[in-house]
């Protein structure tokens, strides 16, 4: 294969997972903290892969596995977190500071977009959550950015 069939086939990996994500919100499972944090190396990738098409190289296949090696290790990171062997940001877990000091009329009077945690599975396929999923394809997207890099 030729470096840009890779860079091809890498970025079009990256833009199917981003896809894929706003077809899960879509469907209803909205995305949290993390979940976003996760789509924006994927942006990267997009860009990255339609400018190294046009512009030959090796730098700009490199960088797409970087922005690749970045989602799947914030998937990674975020499986983790989800299964409770360590801890994330307080800002979306449950280990924050509780609502032990809100009274029950504060908690109705609440209005606002629901609240997603980013320690809970909202959706798994085959024992793997979204965010495990988003880092075994990232993973392998790396390799194939690393693939067009050495074929520069």
């Amino acid at each position: 294969m030729t470096r840009n069939s890779l860079v091809f086939i890498a970025a079009a990996g990256s833009a199917a997972l981003l896809a894929g994500a706003f077809v899960f919100q879509a469907l209803g499972y909205l995305p949290c903290a993390m979940c976003l944090w996760q789509r924006w190396p994927h942006l990267a990738a997009v860009l990255i892969g339609a400018v190294a098409l046009a512009v030959p190289g090796r730098l700009l296949p490199w960088l797409g596995a970087l922005a690749a090696l970045t989602t799947g290790l914030l998937g990674v990171f975020h499986s983790g977190v989800e299964q409770h062997w360590w801890q994330g940001p307080t800002s979306c877990t449950g280990s924050g500071g509780g609502l032990g000091s809100l009274a029950g009329g504060d908690l109705l009077a609440t209005t606002g977009p629901r609240l997603i945690m980013c320690d809970q599975i909202s959706w798994q396929f085959l024992y793997l959550s979204m965010p495990t999923w988003n880092a075994v394809f990232s993973l392998a997207l790396v390799v194939v950015w690393i693939m067009a890099a050495r074929r520069a």
